[in-house]
């Protein structure tokens, strides 16, 4: 499975990482800022994308939008990520289209079960 990780965040990106390192078969790529998720994502389609809120160009509710004009990206489930803990944050994140939205920062347990949740899996 190829996941594309957008954060800003190093400590957040790292973190992200090791968690995703565990897991044979999950390729993982990352993006800083939305321009460069659009260049990555555009040539090398994942099959999840989960997309940081703050962004420095950018939030990941507009990132989601201009993802989405994408054909090869209309359907790829999406989640917002934040470490803001604002119980509207999880509705307006499902109203703009992502599939659910993960505290930051996630581990390697939850990153398994949330995958699992939305039928996804990776290798053991």
């Amino acid at each position: 499975m190829h996941l594309l990780y957008v954060d800003d965040d190093r400590i957040n990106l790292m973190l992200f990482e090791n968690a995703c390192a565990a897991m044979p078969g999950l390729r993982l790529s990352t993006a800083a800022d939305g321009a460069e998720a659009l260049v990555l994502a555009r040539a090398d389609p994942p099959q999840l994308m989960v997309i940081d809120l703050h962004l420095p160009d950018t939030d990941g509710h507009a990132l989601l939008r201009l993802l989405r004009q994408e054909t090869a990206l209309s359907d790829v489930p999406a989640f917002l990520c934040s470490a803001d803990d604002d119980p509207q944050l999880r509705m307006a994140a499902t109203e703009a289209g992502f599939a659910g939205c993960w505290s930051k920062p996630v581990d390697g347990q939850s990153l398994r079960r949330e995958l699992a949740a939305h039928g996804l899996r990776v290798a053991d």
